[in-house]
């Protein structure tokens, strides 16, 4: 069966909502993907403020969030992968955050 390259290409995100347990991705196709939000350290340790501050980047391939410098793609969200920050870096953001 023969399909175009639009049809390959992976839904883009829409929406996005952060609750003190998920991170809920709107897609375009229709679904919605959620996951824990312990898979992004970053957003479980960021205040609800920093969590609603977020803009879709690459024509929503992905989503930012400026305030804890957080990148999430939509293709890592649909293969089930979680941050890949190490321990060393995630314990440096941390300490930077309490001055």
């Amino acid at each position: 069966m023969a399909f175009s390259a639009t049809e390959a290409r992976h839904p883009s995100a829409l929406g996005v909502t952060v609750t003190d347990e998920t991170l809920s991705v709107d897609l375009s196709d229709g679904r919605t993907i959620a996951v824990p939000l312990a898979w992004y350290p970053r957003l479980a340790h960021a205040t609800p403020a920093e969590r609603a501050n977020w803009r879709l980047i690459a024509d929503g391939d992905g989503v930012h969030w400026p305030d804890v410098d957080e990148d999430v793609s939509v293709s890592a969200l649909l293969a089930g992968k979680g941050s890949a920050e190490s321990q060393e870096s995630l314990q440096r953001w941390l300490e930077s955050r309490t001055g």
